[in-house]
């Protein structure tokens, strides 16, 4: 699992059948978690499954590989990322 912030929407024209009504989110990867509060956050740029109603800005949780389609399961979606848990708070000691 790795933390990162919306910064953006996907729409779609055409996707596969199971994807109806999807809302696709781009999400910048937390590189470095001493710059979770900054603007960029420096990591990658994915396209990711909202499965939580995230807004732009919002910090997240986001699943990767085969887990992200887990919550899915018997049915089958084509996921690599899936946002998973939209974060209050991060705190660290």
């Amino acid at each position: 699992m790795k933390l990162a912030r919306t910064i953006g929407s996907v729409t779609l024209s055409r996707s596969h059948p199971s994807m109806t009504a999807a809302k696709l989110r781009c999400v910048e990867v937390v590189d470095d978690i001493d710059r979770v509060d900054t603007q960029p956050l420096g990591g990658d740029t994915i396209v990711a499954w909202d499965l939580c109603g995230t807004g732009i800005g919002d910090l997240v949780a986001m699943a990767e590989g085969p887990e992200s389609a887990q919550p899915f399961y018997p049915d089958r979606k084509p996921l690599d990322a899936s946002i998973v848990a939209l974060l209050d708070d991060v705190e660290l000691d």
